[in-house]
């Protein structure tokens, strides 16, 4: 769903000078100088990783060549004493080798080299055998990415999926690394979610955040609010105010007789059934005639 991280194998040296078990001192400084490493992958065989000879490994030689006898004393029985004395890169080494797999991603690179203490890590195939080496330098190549490139797969990979419009409407700039989200969003509970993700992407340096609660909006956010609350029909435009159903005025000028004319109800009144908007009852009759139902009410 979200987009590909990088991994080892995009970022390593795939080139890697190494040495055998039998390669003497001079000749594995020579080697460093001439490649401008740091360090080299000790091999043999089919190019099997058997250790790493590093320059802190070729120091205590160089430290010890003409120090006082004091630090002889210091160092005996430590690896140091052992290294100093040491003239082949299988007794110089450090081993095993601290490697990594090609198909590692580089945060679990970067972190088997901080807990290893290690500034580089050869990398092997599942028999072990050598297939490049990545560097800390190669791990913060990432960090040189474009911000408009690093917008784009937040845009593309996150925010389309996570935070979709039009439930969230959703803006993402980046600058100098530092991804910053602004808008709103329906569901803040997935705004942690959004973070651990974007933090994820190669190139971000920060994550920040200026969302807002809030759904999307329709047409009835846009309707006009001139409608009065229930129960409250005073403020009901003129014209419905004249016709429409809720007009109580109305309804009682119907129900109340003109000036001057009998008030004729039914035998039903007491059951509240109001007739005066019925047709005269006379079946035909002139409603001036008069009949014995009506006697009383013409008296």
């Amino acid at each position: 769903m979200y987009g590909t991280r990088h991994i080892v194998s995009d970022v390593m040296t795939h080139t890697v000078a190494t040495v055998g078990r039998q390669a003497p001192f001079k000749e594995i400084v020579g080697l460093m100088r001439d490649r401008r490493v740091s360090a080299l992958p000790v091999v043999e065989g089919e190019d099997r990783v058997v250790g790493v000879v590093s320059e802190a490994d070729l120091l205590p030689t160089e430290e010890l060549r003409d120090g006082p006898p004091r630090e002889y004393t210091r160092l005996r029985g430590s690896a140091g004493t052992a290294k100093a004395g040491a003239s082949t890169a299988g007794d110089l080494m450090s081993a095993p080798a601290v490697t990594v797999r090609a198909g590692a991603t580089l945060a679990e690179a970067a972190r088997v080299m901080a807990r290893e203490k290690v500034k580089r890590l050869p990398v092997v195939d599942a028999a072990g055998r050598l297939e490049g080496i990545v560097s800390r330098a190669d791990l913060l190549d990432v960090f040189l990415r474009g911000d408009d490139d690093i917008a784009e797969e937040v845009r593309r990979e996150i925010v389309s999926h996570l935070l979709p419009p039009p439930d969230s409407v959703v803006q993402v700039e980046v600058h100098d690394g530092v991804a910053t989200l602004t808008g709103r969003v329906r569901d803040t509970a997935l705004v942690p979610v959004a973070a651990r993700l974007v933090r994820a992407v190669e190139g971000v340096v920060d994550v920040r955040f200026d969302l807002a609660h809030g759904g999307h909006r329709t047409d009835r956010d846009t309707e006009p609010t001139d409608r009065p609350p229930r129960g409250d029909r005073s403020a009901l435009p003129s014209g419905r105010a004249a016709t429409g159903r809720w007009n109580r005025t109305a309804r009682t000028a119907r129900r109340t007789p003109p000036p001057g004319t009998a008030d004729r109800r039914s035998d039903h009144e007491g059951q509240g059934v109001d007739h005066t908007d019925l047709p005269d009852r006379g079946r035909g009759r002139d409603p001036g005639e008069g009949g014995p139902d009506d006697a009383g009410l013409l008296a």
